[in-house]
């Protein structure tokens, strides 16, 4: 995506403007992106589109949740709130029901974590919530259980070339899917299976390379950035209520954390 919609939402929201981009890239007809990714990823000369490309809206996870910060505010009407809803609502049957939809959602790695994530997140903001509940209900043995080791590993990820990238990328899913099922009453957070496979285990088995206590051994082309267990360390250090995921981002080098947008979605407790 060429801009973070989250941070557009917030900027709306203290400057009102007569044409919003969320009214521009999601209600226009003129300018609104249609509710599909028909032609997501495609690749000129081999194929038109593939279900892979749904990845490219994982971050409108954060426009569903952000755009709450318009309510009341003179730029977002109840009329813009139901277009939205409306468009969202296309896009979760899209993603249900086309052959890129169900591609997608039988992938085993990040896109299938966050395909769930999206389809969850956006049949809650559709009021669909039967469908939320089946989907994070099934992510438990679907995606974690499938997913992570009993040690904490995350080998799908763990094979490709931003090894430590995706780690963090899928794992920053799963989290997202617990918070979700909090709304319908699942339990991610603290599911485990009989060999221990849990999200917990999966971010203390990425917690030390936060500090540099551990070297990661795995490819990654791009380089360990240990900054970016930041937002997860926090998550957890919440969720399970446990200071020493706190304590660990003291101990990431080099990052000052005071300018994070996590201080003030999520402050320390």
């Amino acid at each position: 995506m060429p801009f973070r919609l989250f941070v557009l939402v917030a900027v709306l929201a203290a400057f009102p403007t007569r044409d919003p981009i969320l009214r521009a890239w999601f209600i226009e007809p003129d300018t609104r992106m249609n509710p599909d990714l028909q032609y997501g990823q495609a690749i000129p000369g081999r194929c038109t589109g593939r279900g892979i490309g749904i990845i490219e809206t994982l971050h409108f996870v954060k426009v569903v949740d952000a755009v709450g910060m318009l309510r009341g505010s003179q730029a977002w009407t109840d009329k813009d709130q139901k277009a939205l809803v409306a468009w969202f609502a296309e896009y979760l049957d899209w993603l249900l029901e086309s052959r890129y939809g169900c591609d997608e959602a039988a992938t085993k790695n990040n896109h299938g974590t966050w395909y769930d994530a999206q389809v969850a997140s956006f049949a809650l903001f559709a009021g669909r919530d039967d469908v939320a509940s089946r989907v994070l209900s099934e992510a438990a043995e679907k995606r974690i259980a499938r997913q992570i080791e009993p040690d904490g590993r995350q080998p799908h990820e763990l094979a490709r070339t931003k090894s430590f990238s995706y780690s963090v990328m899928n794992l920053r899913g799963m989290f997202t899917l617990a918070a979700l099922g909090e709304r319908v009453g699942v339990d991610l957070w603290s599911f485990q299976t009989d060999d221990g496979r849990s999200i917990r285990k999966a971010i203390d088995w990425l917690a030390p390379y936060a500090s540099g206590e551990a070297e990661w051994k795995h490819e990654q082309i791009s380089g360990v950035h240990p900054e970016a267990l930041y937002p997860l360390l926090r998550w957890a250090a919440i969720a399970y209520g446990e200071s020493e995921y706190e304590k660990r981002i003291e101990w990431i080098p080099d990052f000052d954390r005071k300018a994070e947008r996590m201080e003030l979605l999520r402050p320390a407790r």
